[in-house]
């Protein structure tokens, strides 16, 4: 199933400063430098040449799911006991940080199946994991996250859809919005309200389903035509009467807020690696045009106005990568990172639309033009500050725990 080459170095799930105890450390272990040569080679040869094509076309990019189903760079975080590779979050980052220099649209539509399998690798139960997960591990196969609604997203209390308990089954009833692999998925984790009383708080109020695609009652909307980030499959899901068994339920009823939201300790990173890797490709596009275009006789970059914004752009960039990479080794290290995770999320997402709008800036005319990589960028950009909890809702995470640490003693 996964490459003889690749498996090996994805299955060490230790990173130089795997320890608290070991202090800082900023050198990649070998297995960390290998894993990163596959996945250089993988992005070069086959994510950038076709990138455009997926972004102007707006197809799945099923070819390249399978190809990086087959190397091993799908179904991270899978538990080996299943046969997965249960990589950490950390080397996990550095695989996305790579994909998305060649594609955040692509990357998304690869790695998004990680979200819709997290509530039930942190909160499924045995038969749940090697029914669902085993799927995933058998063939290349999608699953998503199903939260949003059209009136809720960042107020997860908001949610309408309905889960009504009759016998040996539940009923879902209501409509999920933007949901990435949408249309492509085998099945979905789907939040739904259980409590119909309004005045449950929300830890009690929702429940946790996994739904299959082919279970009557599904159906999906049209593929969202979005700004950026095209290869992406993004669409509603409606679900009508939709008969789920009783097996089919995460922990138990009311445990349905606590299984979302503990996905994204572990995914923010995450998102906060595909935005510096994007951020990495405006800067390398940006300087490379810097040297080439001249203006006055001397190529652009000899320019101190564009040198700085180059300075900029890299100071940037090198920040976020430390950000992530903070988050991810708290999350392996069972620290806590809520935080950190959000500030991460929040710096990393500014600073890919800030170096993707200097790039085109750089570029000139040229960079407004959809013939240059910039154009892309810069549209691809701007979701980073959207999903996985807007850069707002980022905030009101950091505000919170400064405010609650200001209460503490010196």
């Amino acid at each position: 199933m996964v490459s003889r080459l690749v498996r090996p170095l994805l299955c060490t799930r230790t990173f130089s400063s795997a320890s608290p105890l070991n202090g800082y450390n900023f050198e990649l272990n070998d297995t960390q430098k290998e894993i990163l040569n596959v996945v250089r080679k993988f992005t070069r040869e086959e994510i950038i040449p076709v990138a455009s094509h997926y972004d102007k076309t707006g197809e799945f990019p099923w070819p390249i799911f399978k190809k990086a189903w087959e190397l091993g760079l799908t179904n991270n975080h899978i538990p080996s006991y299943l046969g997965g590779l249960e990589q950490n979050v950390f080397d996990s980052c550095l695989i996305t940080e790579e994909t998305s220099f060649g594609c955040t649209g692509i990357h998304t539509a690869i790695s998004g199946t990680n979200l819709g399998q997290s509530p039930i690798i942190s909160s499924g139960n045995r038969e749940q994991q090697k029914k669902y997960l085993g799927r995933l591990l058998d063939e290349p196969l999608i699953a998503a996250y199903c939260v949003t609604e059209p009136g809720a997203g960042s107020d997860v209390n908001g949610i309408q859809t309905k889960a009504v308990k009759k016998g040996e089954e539940w009923i879902l009833n209501g409509q999920k919005m933007w949901i990435t692999g949408g249309g492509v998925a085998n099945w979905y984790f789907v939040l739904a309200r259980s409590d119909p009383n309004p005045k449950c708080p929300a830890n009690k109020a929702f429940t946790g389903f996994i739904v299959e695609r082919d279970f009557p009652g599904v159906s999906l909307g049209r593929k969202e035509i979005n700004m950026g980030q095209r290869a992406s499959d993004t669409r509603g899901i409606t679900f009508e009467d939709v008969r789920v068994p009783k097996e089919n339920v995460l922990i138990g009823e009311g445990a349905g807020f606590k299984v979302a939201m503990s996905t994204f300790d572990k995914t923010r990173p995450g998102v906060a690696a595909g935005a510096t890797g994007l951020a990495a490709r405006a800067l390398y596009e940006a300087s490379k045009y810097a040297n080439e275009r001249k203006t006055f006789g001397v190529p652009i970059a000899q320019h101190q106005a564009v040198a700085f914004m180059l300075a900029d752009m890299a100071i940037g960039v090198e920040l976020a990568r430390l950000a992530w990479m903070k988050s991810a080794w708290q999350a392996d290290n069972s620290i806590r990172n809520s935080y950190v995770a959000s500030i991460a999320k929040c710096y990393a997402s500014n600073v890919a639309n800030k170096c993707a709008s200097n790039a085109v800036q750089v570029f000139g005319g040229a960079g407004y033009n959809s013939e240059y990589p910039v154009e892309k960028l810069i549209r691809d950009a701007k979701i980073f500050e959207i999903y996985e909890g807007t850069t707002e809702i980022q905030k009101v995470v950091i505000s919170r725990a400064v405010i609650e640490r200001s209460k503490q003693s010196l």
